[in-house]
């Protein structure tokens, strides 16, 4: 998919609110999902053109938060008026928090206002990364806390997760080591380890439908 730039975001943008096109022509017309333009609309609306200069990274306290989960749960707005209200870019995030909240996890600074993650990666050992992949997964792909829990870099996390999602468990093998070549590893061991992301992956499926039942039931209350 063609990256659409920050000043062509703004131009759609004011195309739309000038009456010039519709939130459908300019999906087609850039090449992106509708919900993609409805939220440039509400981010433009919420936080002008500097909504777009932010590369997608801004800091959100642990305050903002927990307020911007509290008043959602409370009905006090539907999602696109709590990510306006708090100018958080996009509703993923706040489902996120949502997701943490409920599952009675800590809300922390993101950004400056958290703790560092580890810059530079360590050396790990193929069934650390199994693991790490394994948690990941099952967690939400929440790379940083996955980062931080094992004392990894959020890039190796990142990238041992891509790697098992394009060619599976045999891909986290680092063939610079010592480690059992692929030829090696036994039918057995491969579906024991298979067998552990089947279950991750199951759990974070139902973590989802779990998740959204529960927005369902709020919006429901809304009406």
């Amino acid at each position: 998919m063609m990256k659409i730039s920050a000043n062509d975001k703004i131009y759609y943008v004011q195309q739309y609110l000038n009456g010039n096109m519709s939130q459908r022509s300019i999906a087609d017309a850039t090449g992106v999902a509708l919900s993609s333009v409805q939220q440039w609309i509400r981010n433009y609306e919420s936080m002008g053109p500097d909504a777009f200069r932010s590369n997608g990274y801004k800091h959100y306290s642990k305050t903002l938060k927990e307020s911007a989960v509290k008043d959602y749960l409370a009905g006090l707005g539907s999602q696109d008026d709590i990510c306006k209200k708090y100018q958080i870019l996009s509703k993923s995030k706040l489902q996120k928090w949502i997701k943490m909240y409920n599952n009675h996890e800590e809300l922390k600074s993101s950004g400056t206002g958290g703790k560092r993650i580890m810059d530079r990666g360590r050396t790990t050992t193929f069934d650390e990364r199994v693991s790490i992949v394994e948690d990941c997964i099952a967690n939400d792909h929440n790379y940083a806390v996955v980062a931080k829990k094992h004392k990894v870099s959020y890039q190796q996390v990142y990238t041992w997760v891509k790697k098992y999602k394009k060619n599976g468990i045999e891909a986290l093998i680092d063939h610079r080591g010592r480690t059992k070549p692929v030829e090696e590893m036994s039918e057995l061991e491969k579906l024991r380890y298979e067998n552990r992301m089947l279950k991750a992956e199951k759990l974070q499926q139902q973590m989802e439908i779990d998740f959204f039942k529960k927005v369902e039931e709020i919006e429901r209350r809304r009406f």
